[in-house]
């Protein structure tokens, strides 16, 4: 009998099959660190799901923001040309050019960067108060393709530093933040930022008489600084609520009759609110933001206080994003 040799791939995060005569080896399948077995019975979603190991970034699956042309960056979203794209939260902006590519991950730089061409613009934010665009730069990926419930799951490390390191994800009038990092602190009142979990659910409707706070949150201590290590972070999101799981442990269950419980406890909202907004399909956002209301770098050396010795001198800081991955139910 002849040998054959078949090399199936379904995409560069599929499975991975040689046939040699009778015998058959395949890949070990890629599932949620908290489900290796798949009891959910989980489907990569291979259009939204990155593992970042490709030599360039898949412009298909992501609008990167700011990117470069005639020496300015240009804030235009590829699909909706008509829409306001955000520059980033004041004094830090967006920048094409934050990003690169190494050993398998997605790395998003903020950067000590006075000399960039900042946008001259200055509004008052929904939150916080109105600054210029000055000295900071971060990085903005938002995800091109849509998606409705599911299992998310990042492996990332947060940078080091007194900025945001967020995933995050926009629906029609929704929000969800499924964390935004909070690095490194100066103020000895919030010596537990950098240990913190904190995750959202947004309501950006008129429906509410705070459009965009919050109609759930949970703040907790993870036990160990987000910045000195990688860790994986895992969402189970659908039609009855969300589970959060870190490094494989469950950390949280609500259901969507206790997030409506929460809503009419700390929101003024009418009696026949729906508060489970997070009924949508969404896309994903990773990005660095500021946070004022926490704490600014206000120099280079600032920026870089915790970075390793041989790279306080680059002004740059790095958000590490090893995956992204999406798995539904068919």
């Amino acid at each position: 009998m002849l040998a054959r040799n078949f090399r199936l791939f379904s995409g560069t995060l599929g499975i991975f099959t040689v046939l040699t005569g009778c015998s058959q080896t395949i890949a070990p399948k890629l599932l949620p660190v908290s489900d290796p077995n798949n009891n959910g019975g989980w489907v990569l979603n291979t259009e939204v799901s990155d593992e970042f190991d490709a030599p360039t970034i898949d412009e298909e699956r992501w609008y990167i923001v700011g990117k470069f042309e005639d020496g300015k960056p240009i804030y235009k979203h590829p699909d909706k040309p008509n829409k306001r794209v955000w520059k980033g939260r004041a004094p830090s902006q967006f920048s094409g050019r934050n990003y690169r590519l190494e050993d398998g991950k997605l790395i998003l730089e903020t950067r000590w960067e006075p000399d960039f061409p900042f946008s001259q613009e200055i509004h008052k934010p929904v939150f916080g108060d109105a600054l210029p665009y000055e000295n900071i730069t971060t990085a903005c990926f938002i995800g091109r393709k849509e998606f409705k419930y599911g299992y998310i799951e990042i492996k990332s490390k947060a940078a080091d530093a007194e900025i945001t390191s967020a995933f995050w994800s926009m629906g029609k009038e929704l929000e969800i933040d499924f964390f935004e990092q909070f690095g490194d602190h100066r103020d000895p009142k919030k010596a537990d930022l950098d240990r913190e979990l904190w995750w959202s659910i947004r309501d950006w409707s008129k429906n509410t008489d705070k459009p965009g706070k919050p109609i759930y949150t949970e703040h907790k201590d993870l036990g160990f600084r987000v910045a000195d290590d990688f860790h994986v972070y895992g969402f189970e999101w659908d039609e009855n609520g969300i589970k959060y799981y870190v490094d494989g442990k469950l950390i949280s269950d609500v259901s969507s009759e206790q997030i409506q419980q929460w809503a009419e406890e700390n929101r003024n909202v009418s009696d026949d609110y729906n508060a489970y907004v997070a009924d949508k399909p969404i896309t994903l956002w990773l990005d660095q933001e500021t946070f004022p209301w926490h704490g600014i770098p206000d120099s280079k050396e600032d920026l870089e206080k915790n970075s390793p010795a041989g790279e306080k001198d680059d002004g740059i800081v790095d958000f590490e994003i090893e995956y992204v991955r999406v798995w539904q139910k068919h």
